[in-house]
């Protein structure tokens, strides 16, 4: 059977989409596309074999169903480069395949991560992990900045003075910080790819993880746009309910009392109010640049 071919895919091939200060998600190579899930689904080699219409409405049925073998047939291979604090929540997510570059062969660049100003912002006061809406005066922000520019270079300083005097790449490297860029080659099927983009795409999500997927989910739409498509429609686009928000619901539709209060009644009206967005949040937007 010959390759799969997606002309949007082949276009966004080995184009580097920057994402923050430094970083960048690059689609190095994929295999298989839409046509791949529906052929696996009906065990079948025959291209052609059912009406676009009939295939879409099968790729929408096994999403939406949780027959995830399918979309495992369709893999993807990146090449990013983030910071290493974002690039240890990343790795978090074991399904997948990747090469990172060792500060044990390599001398580490002199590149780091500094925010923007308006990601300058206070502690939330109901997320211990998280940052608030509030930002920091420009002042104290710039002031901040500058602070970590020069840290920055003054550890870098140190790590190649360490190293001209003959110490060790891998001893040297251990004192150099997370905000330090680092790259691999990240590879994964379509299955966990969604459930990567689903955590992290989230509003919950750091913001400066929160970008890489949303370069890495314009690669996923490139390459299977109508799984992509279901995915928007019973995953990103929907919630999930506990069996008391089901019985809340029930009892909201019958006229009666919502029988939540508290966090839960929170939790759930916020569910309720949830609304998928056409595009992505403006700081989402100037963060992820398409690439040329």
């Amino acid at each position: 059977m010959a390759r799969t071919v997606v002309p949007e895919a082949e276009a966004l091939l080995d184009q580097e989409i920057k994402v923050l200060d430094k970083g960048f998600v690059r689609l190095v190579d994929y295999l298989g596309g839409d046509d791949r899930i529906v052929q696996s689904a009906r065990v079948s080699y025959g291209a052609g074999t059912k009406s676009y219409r009939q295939d879409r409405g099968l790729i929408h049925y096994l999403l939406r169903n949780e027959h995830t073998s399918p979309f495992e047939q369709v893999v993807l291979t990146f090449h990013c480069k983030m910071p290493i604090f974002v690039a240890r929540q990343w790795v978090r997510h074991r399904t997948a395949r990747l090469n990172e570059i060792s500060g044990r062969y390599s001398i580490m660049r002199d590149e780091f991560y500094l925010p923007e100003l308006d990601q300058m912002r206070v502690q939330s006061e109901d997320n211990k992990q998280a940052r608030g809406e509030e930002c920091l005066d420009d002042a104290t922000a710039r002031a901040m900045i500058a602070e970590m520019d020069a840290d920055q270079r003054a550890i870098y300083d140190h790590y190649t003075q360490m190293i001209e005097k003959g110490l060790a790449r891998e001893i040297a490297r251990a004192n150099l910080p997370n905000s330090l860029y680092t790259e691999w080659y990240w590879q994964i099927d379509l299955h966990n790819l969604f459930r990567f983009l689903q955590l992290r795409m989230d509003s919950h999500a750091q913001y400066e993880i929160r970008v890489f997927a949303e370069a890495m989910a314009q690669c996923a739409k490139a390459v299977a746009p109508c799984a992509y498509e279901a995915f928007e429609e019973h995953v990103l686009g929907s919630v999930k309910l506990s069996r008391a928000e089901c019985e809340a619901v029930a009892a909201l539709i019958a006229g009666k009392e919502n029988p939540l209060e508290g966090r839960p009644l929170a939790i759930f009206e916020q569910k309720l109010s949830k609304i998928q967005a056409a595009e992505p949040a403006k700081e989402i937007e100037q963060a992820v640049v398409q690439p040329q």
